[in-house]
């Protein structure tokens, strides 16, 4: 980023040719959104070829999550002080980007009024046994996992990163018998983002596949039936964008070049709707921008489960546009009741599957919405998904730069003295 000083090499461009990977991705895009509307019986057969390179990613998230927060941790184990003031600043910002988020989609709302005149019926079903509360006894013990093998199995992120900051906490404690462990998770790390790039080399073809099957299989029935809802929210994700272009400038930097930094993230986020396939990607781009290893390790995997705007964003916005559909007046009680309950909520799904819906369903409870009124979302639910999952990316981009510029400037990666 331009400000932060450059380490280590240049983020990787395809040697497949000339043009950045992140050009070769949109080129996939426009490629694949053509296939899909010309040729959909082509595009309904291309989902295997997405599916494998997803499938891929997520192979290697879990060990590299392990190895790059056990080892932040540990070189940050010497100094509490350190680790307790990144803590604090990183939960300050992600608590008040979320608020921002909310109260934009609440004030959209009563701006553009997407719902209004709208004759809805649901487009599916709601998953079973979906919750429409959250246990907080249960949700605080799930934290701490009773068998860390299974809970990486299960791709549980939060569990992993409890397990992987004590860890980390040991391993700097037994000093210099922890040295062989640190090696290891060293080499793990490095072979971990070589194999990223190789899986984000194939990219371009990937994306080309999963956006030819979403339109052939989806096709733009449903989007211009809600086109609204979906306009209005990618205008709530347009300003959030421009909020955090603000904030990036005010650190320092340059909102353009910083976007530029982490258009391929930001491309993968778009085109698969999935977070999860973008970080290790995202934490590589950022370390090789200057942004220390310590830094990245902490605050990208708690960002990607704690950080969330793009979806707070829609969370609010949906409830306040299916209350108005329903005929719901809300007044000001439902609409401070849809801030806190989607504040709160959106931290403590983090680790539930189908997270979106089940904040969705504890705010439509909390305010007498039906539940089975979120089901009418499903049939553009594709659509938003990806653009509320690029802002979910760009807004741990700025969370790592702050926690950086505000906690993490005197931070180094080297190891504590007893374990160099």
């Amino acid at each position: 980023m331009a400000g932060i000083k450059q380490a280590g090499n240049a983020p990787a461009k395809s040697s497949r040719g000339k043009f950045p990977l992140w050009v070769q991705i949109t080129l996939g895009l426009v490629v694949g959104i053509a296939i899909g509307m010309l040729w959909p019986k082509v595009g309904a057969q291309l989902q295997p070829v997405g599916t494998a390179f997803i499938k891929a990613i997520k192979m290697i998230v879990i060990p590299l999550v392990f190895s790059a927060v056990t080892l932040g941790i540990c070189k940050m184990g010497s100094d509490m002080k350190q680790l307790g003031r990144l803590g604090i600043i990183a939960f300050v910002w992600f608590y008040f980007a979320s608020a921002v988020s909310v109260a934009l989609g609440i004030l959209l709302n009563e701006v553009f009024h997407p719902g209004a005149g709208v004759t809805l019926q649901a487009t599916a079903s709601l998953p079973q046994n979906l919750a429409t509360s959250i246990d907080w006894v249960k949700f605080f013990l799930d934290i701490i996992p009773d068998n860390i093998v299974n809970a990486m199995a299960q791709q549980k992120i939060i569990p992993t990163l409890f397990f992987a900051v004590c860890f980390g906490l040991s391993v700097a404690a037994v000093k210099e018998k922890g040295k062989p462990i640190i090696t290891f998770l060293e080499g793990l790390m490095n072979a971990m983002f070589k194999l990223t790039e190789g899986i984000i080399s194939t990219a371009p073809f990937a994306v080309a596949a999963i956006m030819a099957w979403v339109m052939a299989t989806q096709g733009t029935d449903m989007l211009l039936a809600m086109a609204k809802l979906v306009g209005t929210l990618y205008v709530g994700l347009f300003v959030v964008m421009v909020l955090f272009w603000v904030v990036v400038a005010m650190l320092g930097e340059n909102p353009f070049a910083t976007t530029k930094k982490v258009m391929e993230p930001l491309l993968l986020a778009f085109t698969t709707a999935s977070s999860e396939v973008t970080l290790p990607v995202h934490m590589q781009i950022l370390e090789r921008s200057g942004i220390p290893n310590k830094v990245v390790s902490f605050v990208i995997p708690l960002g990607y489960s704690f950080n969330m705007d793009g979806s707070a964003l829609y969370q609010s916005l949906s409830i306040c546009f299916l209350a108005e559909a329903y005929g719901i007046h809300l007044d000001l009680a439902s609409l401070l009741t849809i801030l806190f309950t989607t504040l709160i909520a959106s931290k403590g799904t983090a680790n539930v599957p189908s997270a979106s819906l089940v904040v969705l369903a504890v705010i439509a409870t909390s305010i007498g919405l039906p539940v089975e009124a979120i089901a009418i979302l499903a049939g553009v639910d594709r659509f938003m998904d990806m653009g509320r999952t690029t802002i979910n990316v760009f807004g741990n981009t700025i969370a790592a730069i702050m926690v950086y510029k505000l906690g993490g400037k005197n931070i180094t990666d080297d190891l504590p003295e007893e374990l160099a």
